[in-house]
């Protein structure tokens, strides 16, 4: 597995290690749980994996051309490893309140194929190809697919964690 990928399931699996039913539920007024968090990372996770396959199945990336703005964002983001604070979740990774057991089995699997499709879309199409375009960040290649989400991870879990002290 891709080294930022496997930092992903690394930090899940720490930040989550220990925690009991009231810590995974808990929150302050207007902020996600741990696991409304960590299901909102896994719709992240199951979300890129479709969108990364579609350019499989067309056999050709179908990312567009990056805006001024998305090159800032992805080197904010990508480039520097700073998740920005604040920033509403898209419509699709907003938790629904699924089972945490089921988003707890799932964030692994979940992982595993957006790392096979990662590496299947380098394979295929390069590593500088932009394979898709993120919501946010615009066209992204596969090295910054997985930098995006273990730096988004990476955010979350710091949430958790404060979480977890109080």
């Amino acid at each position: 597995m891709n080294i930022y990928l496997q930092r992903v399931e690394d930090a899940v699996a720490e930040v989550t290690r220990g925690l009991n039913a009231n810590q995974f539920t808990r929150h302050p007024e207007g902020k996600w749980s741990a696991a409304e968090i960590l299901e909102h990372l896994d719709r992240t996770y199951k979300t890129t994996i479709p969108h990364l396959q579609k350019c499989l199945d067309a056999g050709r990336p179908t990312a567009g051309r990056p805006s001024l703005a998305q090159r800032f964002a992805v080197g904010i983001v990508v480039g520097l490893g700073y998740m920005p604070p604040g920033r509403k979740a898209p419509a699709y990774a907003v938790p629904k309140g699924l089972p945490l057991d089921e988003v707890l089995r799932d964030i692994p699997v979940h992982v595993a194929d957006m790392d096979r499709v990662l590496a299947e879309c380098e394979h295929r199409f390069g590593a500088r190809r932009r394979l898709a375009d993120h919501a946010i960040l615009g066209p992204l290649t596969a090295h910054q697919w997985r930098k995006f989400h273990w730096v988004h991870t990476r955010h979350h879990m710091k949430q958790i964690a404060r979480l977890r002290k109080d």
